[in-house]
């Protein structure tokens, strides 16, 4: 039945007819030619009385089913990360508990799994000093390694503000590496994501910052495994991807041009880390499993129409596509409802999510189409849109 949805430009209402058969999805088992991870989202507890700035509650039973979900088609899942709106509603007692029960799943049915790690329990009003940021670095890096996942080396919003130039970081990440069990994973999230990283590394100049950032790998490269790069920008991805050590992999955070990078060219490729392979999972894992076997046309084929969806999720204010991603679970039927830590369901405007069910639809991401109709539907009939 057509769905009559808000246009962004404010002209009115626009037809969508609904996709009426799901995409056929097939494959399971692990993927072979690349490593890629689904950074995953939460699912929020809807019926807890909790306020903006309290602690999170979530449902724990449909937050680790979406892990599940993701194992189940050869993914890796990256846990407690942006896209688990850590920084923006999950507090770290929160990620703590995430972390854990997670790394036990994942224990449980060998799924692969890395944890970031951070320093958000220092709070945001408080200034901390080198010391106290190595100590609660130190204490995250514990939790994850004792839940048996890989560690991932977060960028940290408390160094951002205490460092005075590349020496500490230098410092503090050599410190890190040094005592860490096993190979990490060195995460370089942009100020897009979040605009209190604005001049990680010791510099805004991305030049500089750069050289630093390849400078801290360059003196531990047996304890990196990898570097998750997240500036949207790939020829720098590739420029730096590069430069990096034997054995050290580059994976993408690049929501903007992951096929390319993950495709690769003749001095080699991205591995993926990645946001949109949450909405994404299923057909993101049925595209490496093609390029598996070699095709990289038909890879880029199933691939490249998703990135107009990933654009339009990540679009400016990019630390928002929170909303979009849990928006696109609850329409998949991964959750029961469309509430979100923090109340950050509001982010996103309704002409906004509209659109993102739109092009999710034409491509055949919903396992139900018509539940994901009657839920849009529903959506729509809340705000008082007639239909």
């Amino acid at each position: 039945m057509t769905l009559f949805l808000p246009q962004r430009d404010g002209a009115g209402l626009r037809a969508h007819e609904p996709r009426a058969e799901p995409r056929g999805l097939a494959g399971t088992g692990p993927l072979t030619s690349r490593t890629v991870f689904s950074a995953a989202h939460v699912v929020a507890d809807p019926c807890a009385d909790v306020t903006p700035d309290g602690p999170a509650a979530l449902d724990w039973d449909a937050t680790l089913a979406f892990r599940h979900h993701l194992w189940s088609h050869g993914l890796g899942v990256a846990e407690a990360m942006d896209t688990a709106q850590r920084g923006m509603g999950l507090d770290w007692a929160g990620a703590a508990e995430l972390i854990r029960r997670s790394g036990a799943e994942a224990k449980a049915v060998g799924g692969r799994i890395a944890c970031g790690v951070g320093t958000d329990q220092l709070g945001p009003d408080a200034p901390a000093d080198l010391a106290a940021i190595r100590r609660a670095y130190e204490e995250q890096l514990a939790v994850v390694e004792e839940s048996g996942a890989q560690a991932i080396l977060m960028a940290s919003r408390a160094l951002a503000a205490a460092a005075s130039g590349p020496e500490d970081y230098l410092e503090v990440y050599g410190h890190l590496l040094r005592q860490a069990a096993e190979p990490v994973i060195l995460h370089w999230l942009g100020p897009m994501f979040d605009p209190a990283l604005d001049g990680y590394w010791g510099s805004a100049d991305l030049d500089a910052a750069t050289e630093t950032f390849l400078e801290v790998i360059a003196a531990h490269p047996d304890k990196v495994d990898g570097i998750k790069i997240s500036l949207l920008d790939a020829r720098r991805e590739v420029e730096l991807r590069r430069r990096l050590p034997a054995g050290v992999r580059c994976y993408t955070g690049d929501d903007f041009h992951y096929p390319e990078l993950i495709a690769g060219d003749e001095q080699g490729f991205s591995h993926a880390l990645l946001g949109i392979f949450d909405p994404l999972g299923p057909l993101a894992a049925q595209a490496v499993r093609v390029l598996d076997s070699g095709d990289t046309e038909g890879f880029r084929t199933l691939l490249d129409p998703t990135v107009a969806l990933s654009r339009h999720l990540f679009e400016s204010p990019t630390r928002f596509y929170k909303t979009g991603v849990v928006f696109l679970a609850w329409l998949a039927g991964h959750q029961d409802h469309f509430a979100m830590v923090g109340g950050l369901q509001s982010a996103r405007s309704l002409p906004h999510l509209a659109h993102a069910y739109e092009l999710a639809d034409g491509l055949g991401l919903f396992p139900d189409p018509s539940l994901a109709e009657a839920r849009m539907r529903s959506l729509l009939t809340v705000y008082g849109v007639p239909q």
